[in-house]
């Protein structure tokens, strides 16, 4: 019997310079330049729960803030298999699930960089953020989430942009 994919919302968090929020997990090789050490706020959907609730409660449980506008919602789910010896490895989640379905927003990050706080969380899931420019995404990403990193940058190019100020 095949595993099901887990239901997950994922976040580009813009600001105003068009950077994209990426984090560093705590638990991969943390060298500051690895492929794969850096990824998109992302999480688990609890049952019944609002897509747009679940991300910026993911985005608050994860980045210490929810200082954020939904902008725009990817038209569709997006899906990647966890690599075998992601199980072998003790993750959890690749036990019982074969991947994730994930449902990705853009969002305008709406507060300071004072408001990022990766120690909001009993059991931080990142050791460091910084802003990075959209297309630098796919060569952030490990190799299984690669293609939907591509698949982002182009679908949310737009919004990359600087915001001007009135």
């Amino acid at each position: 019997m095949t595993k099901p994919y887990r239901d997950n919302v994922g976040a580009l968090l813009f600001n105003a310079a068009g950077l994209v929020l990426v984090a560093r997990r705590a638990d991969l090789p943390n060298a500051e330049g690895a492929a794969g050490g850096w990824q998109l706020p992302q999480g688990g959907v609890d049952a019944g729960e609002d897509l747009r609730v679940a991300v910026l409660r993911e985005l608050k449980e994860e980045v210490g803030t929810d200082k954020a506008e939904i902008l725009e919602e990817f038209p569709g789910w997006l899906t990647y298999d966890f690599p075998p010896e992601l199980a072998a490895r003790g993750f959890r989640i690749a036990r019982r699930y074969r991947g994730q379905r994930q449902k990705w927003f853009a969002l305008r990050f709406t507060g300071t960089d004072a408001d990022i706080r990766l120690d909001a969380d009993e059991h931080p899931e990142f050791d460091a953020w910084r802003w990075a420019r959209l297309e630098e995404l796919p060569d952030l990403a490990v190799a299984f989430k690669r293609d939907i990193y591509v698949e982002l940058v182009r679908s949310f190019a737009h919004l990359a942009a600087p915001r001007v100020s009135r």
